[in-house]
């Protein structure tokens, strides 16, 4: 598992994850994914379209950097999911809890919306 991070309108930041997020994947991202997301107030986007494979312990990775962005203000949201990804997603439940788009766009547009909008 690997990931890049680039800046989409200058004002949302996008990371594209590549692999599979499972414990090998999960472990080999962790620590940097966590210091990105979690360390202070942003608004981000996740790009899965790269990820194969959703374990447990990548849902938990997800979930930790969501409930910290938003515990500090901030706005965290899943993109374009391949559709085994998808499927884990929506059977955990996790659509319901972080939101979840079809496209880097859509997403883009819901990080970038004002808070008082829905996401």
């Amino acid at each position: 598992m690997k990931f890049t991070t680039s800046t989409l309108d200058g004002e949302v930041q996008c990371i594209a994850l590549d692999g599979r997020l499972d414990i090998d994947g999960t472990r080999a991202i962790d620590e940097r994914f966590s210091f990105i997301t979690t360390g202070r107030k942003d608004r981000i986007v996740v790009d899965l379209s790269g990820v194969s494979f959703l374990a447990s312990i990548g849902i938990r990775l997800l979930m930790t950097a969501a409930r910290g962005q938003k515990g500090r203000g901030g706005r965290f949201v899943l993109a374009a999911p391949q559709s085994v990804v998808r499927d884990v997603l929506e059977t955990a439940g996790i659509d319901q809890l972080i939101p979840l788009h079809a496209d880097v766009e859509s997403a883009r547009a819901a990080a970038s919306a004002p808070h008082d909008a829905q996401q």
